[in-house]
């Protein structure tokens, strides 16, 4: 079982930068994959970037390499996803997730099983 809990969110202006951090409870935490998607209003849950557990691979949607980094402390128990360079199109909720246990990378959300609440990314043009 593990327990989410995003933060960071905000308000941020175009070319900016925002750091969001989730927090995970569940002693499965320092195996698992975890997943940062998006969902904008009116839109379908988003892919945006994965990493397994010990950070040695990561994969990302095409349209956001090179703006957005994920990384995790597995010390900490917390998954950061690193936006820079950001856009009005990155606008949407946040959600950090997790597949099952064993999991490797996946994009498809139905693979993952555990979410955050989200947290909301507004940027400003």
């Amino acid at each position: 079982q593990v327990q989410l809990v995003e933060s960071g969110g905000g308000l941020v202006q175009a070319g900016g930068s925002l750091r969001l951090s989730c927090a995970a409870s569940g002693r499965t935490f320092r195996t698992s994959t975890m997943g940062w998607f998006r969902q904008a209003p009116g839109k379908e849950r988003e892919f945006v970037a994965a990493i397994n557990w010990s950070s040695d691979s990561t994969k990302y949607a095409d349209s956001l390499k090179g703006r957005f980094t994920i990384s995790r402390d597995n010390a900490k128990n917390t998954v950061y996803l690193q936006m820079d360079s950001a856009k009005p199109e990155d606008t949407a909720v946040y959600y950090c997730a997790a597949p099952s246990s064993g999991v490797p990378i996946v994009s498809d959300y139905r693979m993952y099983v555990y979410w955050g609440q989200g947290t909301q990314v507004t940027v400003s043009s």
